[in-house]
Parts: C-alpha cells; structure tokens; sequence
C-alpha cells in the first residue's frame, strides 16, 4: 500500500519553509488504518514488545490498537501537568527552544521491552524523549515505529542502535 496517497502536504504549516505532513487522512479510511496497525502489529509481535508507549497526541491514536491487538498495555507520555499520578519527565530540544514530556514513575516495570509508537519521526527529539523516559523507569527499549520517517532531518541517529519500524519515507521534500 503506498501510505503517501493518504497523507495530505501542507506547504508552509506552522511555518515556511516547512511541508506538514498530516496522516489524519489514514485515520479517515478504515482499510488504511488497519494496514497501519496491522504492519505496527507485526513488529511489535517480532520484536517481542512487552508494552507500547505513545507520546501525545497522534501517538495514542497509533499506539492503542497496536497494544488491543497484540493483547499488551499501553502506556501515555505526555505534557507536563497532564498527568493524575507522580511523574518523572525528560526535557528535550526543539528547533527553538525546549519542551518537556512526562510518564507515570509506575507505568514501566524494570525489564520491560517497550516499543514507541508515533506518527512521524523527523529529529528525534520527542522519540528520544520518550526513550529515555523508559529507560529511567529501567524499561528497554526494543523498538520505534513511525508512520512516516523524514529521512533528512536524521532523526533514527538520535535514537541509537533499537530497532525502527517506518512505513513511508520523505528525503528532502
């Protein structure tokens, strides 16, 4: 299935030169996103992943069937203040400037083999984010997967020797 049919480009969004890449269309078509699970399924199953972690927002969307099908829990990291229960958290670089993301300091057993679930993988910085937020936790990360990879901005270096599981790529587009 080629998933670029069904990710709109938004020249200039949030800002020049920057093309968005919204996969909100693959949510819309049931056949699409089942394919999507189904691939996140399959990697999960083949790099026997304990648990999914999904960052917010779109990495809930992705990463909750993945765990309903291979029969795993799911756990959310999230922003700041947006959590009920005791936190730890991991601050992270942007483009400009920094943000922080937040996990459960109960959610992740030590020795659980996570598996991170996003929609795009451009940088790395909340994927690394979320990796280490695991590994504080004494998780281990097995694995991430991404809707979509932006293979120029490096982002898969930053995240070290894990597994990464891409369904569609860009290069300098």
């Amino acid at each position: 299935m080629n998933l670029k049919e069904y990710i709109a480009n938004i020249p200039g969004f949030p800002k020049e030169p920057v093309i968005f890449r919204d996969v909100t269309p693959i949510l819309e078509n049931a056949e699409v996103f089942q394919y999507v699970t189904d691939k996140f399924s399959e990697f999960a199953k083949e790099i026997e992943a304990d648990v999914i972690v999904g960052p917010e927002a779109r990495g809930f969307i992705f990463g909750t069937p993945v765990s309903l099908a291979c029969k795993i829990g799911f756990v959310p990291v999230r922003k700041p203040g947006k959590l009920p229960r005791k936190t730890v958290e991991v601050e992270y670089s942007l483009e400009y400037g920094t943000d922080k993301l937040c996990i459960h300091e109960d959610s992740i057993q030590p020795g659980q083999k996570v598996l991170i679930i996003d929609d795009l993988l451009a940088t790395g910085g909340s994927a690394n984010a979320a990796k280490q937020l695991v590994e504080k936790l004494g998780g281990i990360v097995v694995g991430a997967a991404f809707v979509v990879e932006l293979d120029d901005l490096q982002g898969k270096k930053v995240l070290g020797d894990i597994k990464v599981c891409s369904l569609t790529h860009y290069e300098g587009e």
